[in-house]
């Protein structure tokens, strides 16, 4: 920051559900401080994660959505947000506009890079193998 180079600062959501939560704030105020010190907030939203019910951090699997409901989800989440973070100095990017080209072949690719060991040294992972859940 000594430098007087203008940072890029990403903060990504998940429109699996339509509310922020408390916690989200925090850093959104930082987001906003670093704004008005003239610095570029990139904010992304996972909506292609949020299609697929993206397992990775949670305790149990997430519902797969349908691509309007992540989009009404993510309405209602940005409205939340642009209340702390100014609208005007965001660059709003969706998840899908690099993921959303995927085809079987990329993901079996993609899928080809991890073995089940990696998979399952996850904590999250392996708690819902050993408990039996999906």
């Amino acid at each position: 920051m000594k430098s007087g180079k203008q940072l890029r600062l990403k903060m990504g959501f998940d429109p699996s559900r339509p509310d922020i939560h408390l916690g989200h704030v925090v850093g959104m105020r930082k987001l906003r401080q670093f704004q008005e010190a003239g610095h570029q907030v990139i904010l992304i939203v996972g909506d292609w994660t949020a299609q697929i019910g993206d397992p990775s951090g949670a305790s149990h699997t997430r519902p797969m959505l349908t691509a309007e409901e992540v989009k009404a989800n993510a309405v209602t989440y940005m409205q939340q947000f642009f209340k702390v973070v100014d609208r005007d100095k965001t660059e709003l990017r969706w998840q899908s506009e690099w993921f959303g080209k995927f085809n079987l072949a990329d993901i079996i690719k993609l899928t080809s890079k991890f073995t089940v060991a990696q998979l399952l040294a996850r904590e999250d992972f392996s708690k819902r193998y050993d408990s039996g859940r999906p």
